[in-house]
């Protein structure tokens, strides 16, 4: 069978770039077009970025997100898939394309409206669940989330998830027969790690020449733990360490705070957002990187750390447990800061055994290499079509008139 063309709809893409969906949704899209799939992305406007590019082969629509104002996200939500489905209609009357993959609730309504209107199957990721990052669903907002969730998974022909436990969640909560669920993993693209770069230079900027350097990347937030690190850290005064943390998010005030509370000015730097070379070559140069997740449906960042060669002190909660192995590839932790302080303390004080993880969980990323997460998206790809061109569920054929002479 011809491979498909795909469209795909997310709400962020580079150089939008809000946590780890625009990195999933690119690599993805690249390594699809690498394997003869035709991939248009539609995706939110960013400023300098162009109204349509073609990205590594991508045929990239950026569309006006920001033409009307709105009192609040969820309202801003509501009008982007407004203008998406308007704008996409154009996009899938001019090309052929067969299959529209949407990415997670923001662009659920968009993508369902356009299932409909053109007859084409709709597949859909679920990159994690409202249940899942609250805890269950407490208050109106996060009700509407979840309805959103909910009506996405409904209305796809079939459900990606990146991890085991991410498809237990789904199935869970949302009560979605296994049959309809594929887990295809994240991935990685190990070249970026291997570019040369003053990494001497790069560690200078941020730490000391005898301070250990701690890593945390990722999304400010609560479930990501990182509060729980900030704790940790007067635990591990005797070490000499900076702990480097990395992103933003609603707590990074609340942490900015904590850390002068603890007296940690000096030994915690919260940098903000910044640049993917960077971040890459602070995976390159840390002594280690924690990642304390509370919940985590897969762990992008494990795999860019374990590419890179820092050893990963981890709570292993959610998909992280199915891709790194503890004393293994991983020392793993409770997301607690007397049990993180063990951690680190274990990887640093302990050359030979952060030696042994470092390699071997080189080794075993490489198994997380986007062509063949790209092969097993085609091959879900390839069943979808197979079962919808078996079927009756197509679009009608409008007869022309007969003409008389």
């Amino acid at each position: 069978m011809q491979a498909p063309n795909v469209l795909m709809l997310s709400w962020e893409f580079p150089p939008r770039i809000v946590g780890g969906l625009a990195p999933h949704v690119y690599e993805l899209s690249r390594a699809l077009v690498k394997k003869g799939v035709e991939v248009h992305v539609a995706t939110c406007d960013f400023p300098g970025a162009e109204a349509f590019e073609v990205v590594d082969g991508i045929k990239v629509h950026r569309i006006d997100s920001y033409g009307y104002p709105t009192p609040d996200f969820a309202t801003w939500i509501s009008m982007m898939n407004v203008n998406l489905k308007r704008e996409v209609s154009t996009i899938l009357s001019d090309n052929d394309i067969n299959l529209i993959h949407a990415h997670d609730w923001l662009v659920a309504s968009a993508s369902i409206g356009l299932k409909h209107m053109f007859r084409l199957p709709l597949i859909a990721t679920i990159h994690s669940t409202e249940y899942g990052r609250r805890g269950g669903v407490h208050n109106d907002y996060q009700r509407m989330i979840g309805s959103m969730e909910a009506w996405l998974i409904r209305e796809a022909w079939r459900i990606i998830c990146c991890s085991r436990f991410m498809a237990n969640e789904i199935i869970s909560a949302y009560k979605v027969s296994d049959y309809r669920v594929d887990i295809v993993p994240n991935g990685i693209d190990p070249k970026p790690f291997e570019v040369p770069m003053d990494l001497p230079a790069i560690r200078r900027r941020f730490a000391e020449p005898n301070e250990r350097l701690v890593l945390y990347v990722g999304r400010l937030v609560q479930e990501k733990g990182v509060s729980n690190l900030i704790e940790a850290t007067p635990f591990l005064s005797d070490l000499n360490i900076k702990f480097i943390v990395v992103g933003e998010g609603y707590l990074k005030e609340e942490l900015i705070r904590r850390v002068k509370e603890l007296g940690q000015e000096k030994k915690v730097y919260l940098t903000g957002f910044l640049d993917s070379e960077t971040i890459r070559g602070l995976f390159r140069v840390a002594d280690a990187c924690v990642i304390p997740s509370i919940y985590e449906p897969f762990g992008i960042v494990a795999l860019e750390a374990m590419t890179a060669g820092a050893p990963i002190v981890t709570s292993g909660s959610g998909g992280l447990g199915e891709i790194l192995e503890h004393e293994k590839t991983a020392t793993f932790a409770a997301s607690n800061p007397g049990s993180i302080a063990w951690g680190v303390r274990r990887v640093l004080t302990n050359p030979q055994y952060s030696e042994a993880l470092r390699m071997e969980a080189q080794r075993e990323a490489a198994s997380y290499e986007w062509g063949a997460i790209a092969t097993s998206t085609l091959g879900t790809y390839t069943r979808i079509m197979s079962e919808y061109n078996e079927g009756n569920w197509k679009p009608s054929r409008i007869k022309k008139p007969k003409v008389n002479n």
